[in-house]
């Protein structure tokens, strides 16, 4: 088994001037009494890519990591850095060139139905409706109607049942996106691994959809891993966050976001939540990865 990655990174904890208390700790949600395991494992992962020119790239170099089970943890980095690569390794949809990934304990060769993974872009199916596009990875397993009926609930959960029978061009992108959470958690994952999912929406949309992930997960207590390009978003969501390097990507440093959940967007008006992005800023433009 992969050792525990705090031994393996550095790890950088802000504190403010009063410290808080475990009531209001970030992981205080855990329930009292459960020992948390270890969810994802990550140790000296690298990939390789071959040109067409037979010349090598290197998109991630001796990455180090672990989050554990009920744990939310965001990765930023400079554009190019291998932040997707990472995501897709964990996932088991690309092989790692070195290194090991280990889920819930066991090694990491392809995906799995412990895998909820929700990309950039919806992904939505267009000639299906949207309960239709839910149920796709149940009828993939061969499962029962029975089975499928808590796509409807879960369509509930995000706020789409009235939509359940229209198709994804009569849905805004926001709506899109929260189909596609619906579909990533149709089969009860344990882990949800999120990349960039609203990076393309406006604004006030992606506003909105932070606080739904964040009372989705709430509810769940899935184990998350989010891309993200947005420091604030990062900050907001996340028990920790991972700060990567320009290419090849490594780990610069694992910030622990010690703020009181639940959390509303107010929170990003704190002081401490500044102390947060700054530090993330700094380590970004230490890099040439932030103009300004």
């Amino acid at each position: 088994m992969i050792s525990t990655a705090r031994r393996l990174q550095r790890s950088h904890a802000i504190s403010a001037n009063e410290p808080m208390s475990e009531a209001t700790s970030t992981l205080a949600a855990w329930p009292s009494g459960v020992p948390r395991r270890s969810a994802i494992e990550a140790r000296s992962l690298g990939k390789r890519y071959r040109s067409a020119r037979g010349t090598d790239l290197v998109a991630i170099e001796n990455v180090s990591f672990q989050v554990e089970e009920g744990e939310f943890v965001a990765v930023v980095g400079p554009s190019g850095c291998g932040k997707s690569t990472l995501l897709r390794i964990v996932a088991g949809l690309i092989p790692p060139t070195s290194g090991e990934v280990a889920r819930v304990g066991r090694s990491v060769s392809r995906p799995d139905r412990e895998i909820g993974i929700v990309f950039q872009s919806p992904v939505l199916l267009p000639w299906r409706t949207i309960r239709e596009n839910v149920v796709l990875p149940l009828e993939f397993r061969g499962e029962s109607r029975a089975t499928a009926e808590k796509a409807l609930a879960l369509l509930a959960l995000v706020g789409l049942d009235a939509f359940a029978d229209r198709y994804p061009h009569e849905l805004s992108g926001g709506m899109q996106q929260r189909a596609a959470l619906a579909r990533a958690l149709v089969t009860d994952p344990s882990i949800l691994l999120m990349d960039e999912p609203f990076g393309a929406l406006d604004a006030m949309t992606r506003e909105h959809m932070n606080l739904e992930l964040l009372r989705l997960w709430t509810a769940r207590r899935k184990t998350v891993l989010f891309i993200t390009h947005s420091i604030a978003e990062a900050v907001f969501l996340s028990d920790r966050v991972l700060v990567m390097t320009s290419r090849p990507g490594t780990l610069a440093e694992t910030i622990t976001i010690d703020m009181p959940r639940p959390r509303t967007l107010s929170i990003l008006n704190t002081e401490r939540a500044g102390t947060y992005m700054s530090r993330i800023r700094g380590l970004l433009n230490a890099q040439g990865a932030l103009a300004g």
